[in-house]
């Protein structure tokens, strides 16, 4: 499946984004859901690329902002690194080098320029993100929350700034899906813990879901091999499916 491109207004200027749609297409008198999706240290990896395009084949029009085009030089993805604490240290070199409030706005943005298409259906448009971009859309969410215009479901894929960020957990009120690994070296049980009490006990979160994957470590999903657990990928992305089928919903 191909992407096309989609400028996301911004107030910094237009951003590029990557814009999948639904196989079986999609009009403006049968708009579909949507759903962004913020990147992970890496930017917009042939692995983020192909997640994008898994989604709209269960039928949401996926945006994915490309969030290190505002580097210099621009960057849009990594290509996975044999030396694995290179690629690693290099993936983290370029969030250090984009501020967080500026990512965040950029991530706001996206939602309204995603909203605004004219095959989406504007009441449901969400929010997913993978480790970096895991608490990017955790962040994003209680920005647009706390504007009047809130996702209408969060997916967080290990956030890696979660820990930073409970205390903005009140105003992510809507469905969301929290995965973790129990071996995850980034983020210990102790601060997973923390997370599931923040996004359960805060308000009214029987909506919340939150999967552990025993023996996953950080970033469990990507099919690097210093990274990937196959069974808790497999499990994680079926949780997501069935997730957004009920809360988005999705075919």
């Amino acid at each position: 499946m191909t992407a096309t491109t989609l400028p996301i207004p911004t107030d910094d200027g237009d951003l590029p984004g990557l814009l999948w749609l639904p196989p079986n297409g999609a009009r403006a008198d049968r708009p579909v859901p949507g759903l962004v999706v913020l990147q992970e240290i890496f930017g917009l990896s042939a692995y983020m690329q192909q997640r994008c395009a898994q989604l709209a084949e269960l039928g949401c029009a996926v945006l994915a902002p490309q969030l290190f085009a505002r580097l210099d030089p621009p960057v849009v993805g990594l290509s996975d690194g044999e030396d694995f604490e290179a690629w690693l240290g290099e993936g983290i070199a370029l969030t250090q080098a984009l501020p967080w409030q500026r990512a965040e706005a950029d991530a706001v943005a996206a939602l309204e320029a995603l909203r605004g298409h004219e095959a989406v259906d504007a009441a449901h448009v969400g929010i997913m993100g993978f480790c970096y971009g895991g608490g990017l859309a955790f962040a994003a969410a209680a920005t647009a929350r706390e504007q009047g215009r809130a996702p209408a479901v969060l997916v967080s894929y290990y956030g890696s700034a979660l820990p930073t960020l409970l205390d903005r957990a009140a105003s992510v009120d809507m469905p969301s899906l929290h995965l973790f690994g129990t071996d995850d070296a980034f983020i210990p049980m102790e601060q997973v813990e923390q997370i599931r009490q923040a996004v359960t006990d805060s308000g009214t979160r029987e909506q919340v879901r939150f999967e552990l994957h025993e023996g996953a470590g950080h970033a469990f999903d990507n099919p690097h091999p210093g990274l990937h657990h196959a069974q808790a990928a497999k499990r994680a992305w079926m949780q997501t499916r069935q997730f957004l089928a009920e809360e988005l919903p999705v075919s």
